[in-house]
């Protein structure tokens, strides 16, 4: 039987007892519907596991034994930064939820011409949360130890100007290379636009800001799609998929 994985922030002291937050205590007695003796591996995000047990189960109380801690990691050995145009609700999520299980290392949600998702405020905030709860619980079933990094949103404009890391390269199926046809290396930057795509301005910026045309195959793929088939290919080409 699968031993239930749960993240919890900040310190962790072995052979302390630690209590859950109220989010992952619910989730253990009444989704798992676990009691009191039953094992758990519990996670910061920094690395590494705790082997724990249940010591206490109350109302809104889960207390839990850390045992053993385990220095098991899964990381993938390419660094990965995807830049994101917005999509909507379960498209986004579905997108980052996949995105760590196939593991990214930083995750840049962007502001983009044909973007249709309206972020302000709270709403900007509450999303921002949600985001983390997927990257968390995608942390958790695929036995990751390391969050991956969310950064703030942020305009395509801002983040071509200052940033990008390693190979940089913008999907494009009528771009003439593939990932094929790319050098080995373990650092990459994939810009992918939301479901509209990326206007050909903001193409011609990308292209200017030393973005790479690439194509997998010649059909348009769902902003959802094209994240997760780039993602697999260079895995398997250049990661821990071959």
């Amino acid at each position: 039987m699968r031993i239930p994985r749960i993240f919890h922030p900040g310190h962790l002291q072995l052979h302390s007892e630690l209590e859950l937050s109220e989010g992952a205590a619910n989730h253990v007695a009444r989704v798992l519907r676990m009691r009191e003796q039953s094992p758990l591996i519990v996670f910061n995000g920094e690395g590494g596991e705790y082997q724990a047990q249940i010591a206490l189960i109350e109302k809104r109380r889960v207390v839990v034994l850390l045992n053993e801690f385990g220095a098991r990691e899964v990381e993938s050995p390419l660094r990965v930064t995807l830049a994101q145009g917005i999509s909507r609700g379960e498209r986004m999520d579905y997108t980052l939820q996949k995105a760590v299980e196939l593991g990214i290392t930083t995750i840049v949600p962007l502001l983009t011409e044909h973007c249709v998702v309206e972020l302000k405020g709270d709403r900007l905030e509450k999303r921002l949360e949600h985001w983390r709860g997927v990257i968390i619980g995608a942390c958790e079933q695929c036995g990751r130890n390391r969050l991956p990094e969310l950064l703030p949103v942020t305009t395509l404009s801002a983040w071509l100007a200052h940033h990008g890391d390693g190979t940089k390269l913008l999907l494009d199926h009528r771009a003439e290379k593939s990932i094929n046809a790319l050098d080995a290396t373990s650092s990459f930057t994939l810009l992918i636009g939301p479901e509209g795509g990326l206007s050909p301005a903001e193409q011609q910026q990308a292209f200017t800001t030393g973005y790479l045309g690439i194509r997998l195959g010649p059909r348009v793929l769902r902003t959802e799609t094209a994240a997760l088939v780039a993602l697999s290919a260079l895995q398997a080409r250049f990661g821990d998929l071959g």
